[in-house]
């Protein structure tokens, strides 16, 4: 009795330990259960960049809006339905965030190549954010993979979780350690604003504030294209070249061409906050490429879904 006890124990050791293995994110987690997700999320990848640059930016910020929701669940990807209302509809996503058709393109060729549902959409987001970096000119890094989709969505959560671009520096601080992110995460995540572009609605108030830190003439000529009144959605870009993964939003800081308040907000010019790494960043892009992938992975283990929690979605936009 004792030597059967004995065996059951350590058997149901075996197990936990197998599970725990099993439910930890890993760079390779498809490798045997299909090899061909990840080459596939980065062909439709590069084929959905080179029709439209600006898809990279937008498919980037979809993973980062995911994770600071709950975690990297999904969850962004859910439509509303009558008895139902998810994250799409929150004030920093409704008219804003997009790509959600090049991820159903992308779920669906993922699902033909594995020849069956296995990869998650967390998971895919997670990927084509890397590969989007990696289109436009920018570092490669190891994604960690093995997510699972959130069955749920919250709106609420959305709203208060994802930073504002009106926020202070102490604010988008606080919000970033609240998520288990450093000062040195959220400057070089805020670095990713060196592609992309961004709503007038979104940096009016810095053009037609008197008190406002931004370079005189580069608000002069963004008048014309975002009026005090009128034009919410005309669009101008992060930095000077929104379609190079480059150092460029770092050099534009120093300058004070840095487009939203929460950009600018990271270099103040009196050696505070985080003062010390723009300068940093903008002297050494290479430095900023280096440590742009380790914040990403960071970031992309934020209260993950494994094992046998969740579940994968056959469809992105409703629940299996």
């Amino acid at each position: 009795m004792a030597s059967l006890y004995s065996f059951l124990t350590y058997s149901m050791v075996i197990l936990a330990s197998l599970f725990l293995a099993r439910a930890q994110l890993d760079p390779h987690f498809y490798d045997k259960l299909c090899p061909e997700a990840l080459p596939t999320i980065r062909m439709m990848v590069e084929q959905a960049v080179a029709r439209e640059p600006r898809m990279g930016a937008s498919l980037l910020r979809l993973h980062f809006h995911d994770c600071f929701v709950n975690g990297c669940d999904g969850s962004i990807l859910l439509d509303d339905t009558p008895t139902f209302t998810g994250e799409k509809t929150a004030a920093p996503n409704n008219n804003s965030v997009r790509g959600f058709d090049v991820v159903d393109s992308i779920k669906a060729a993922v699902n033909t190549a594995c020849k069956g549902n296995v990869v998650s959409c967390a998971d895919i987001l997670a990927v084509a954010a890397r590969d989007s970096v990696v289109a436009l000119g920018g570092p490669s890094y190891e994604v960690q993979v093995g997510r699972r989709d959130s069955r749920t969505a919250s709106r609420d959560a959305a709203n208060n979780n994802i930073p504002a671009p009106t926020l202070n520096f102490s604010a988008l601080l606080s919000n970033f350690q609240s998520h288990g992110l450093s000062m040195k995460d959220l400057v070089v995540l805020s670095g990713g604003h060196t592609i992309g572009q961004a709503r007038c609605t979104n940096f009016r108030s810095r053009l037609y504030n008197e008190t406002a830190t931004i370079d005189a003439t580069l608000a002069s000529a963004l008048k014309p294209v975002c009026p005090i009144s009128g034009g919410d959605n005309n669009l101008s870009p992060l930095d000077q070249t929104p379609t190079s993964f480059d150092g460029v939003y770092f050099k534009g800081l120093l300058q004070k061409k840095g487009l939203l308040h929460s950009d600018q907000q990271l270099f103040n010019g009196d050696g505070s906050g985080s003062d010390g790494l723009v300068l940093y960043y903008g002297k050494n892009p290479d430095a900023f490429w280096e440590d742009f992938g380790v914040s990403m992975l960071k970031m992309g283990n934020m209260s993950p879904l494994t094992g046998p929690v969740g579940e994968i979605r056959m469809d992105c936009r409703k629940v299996n």
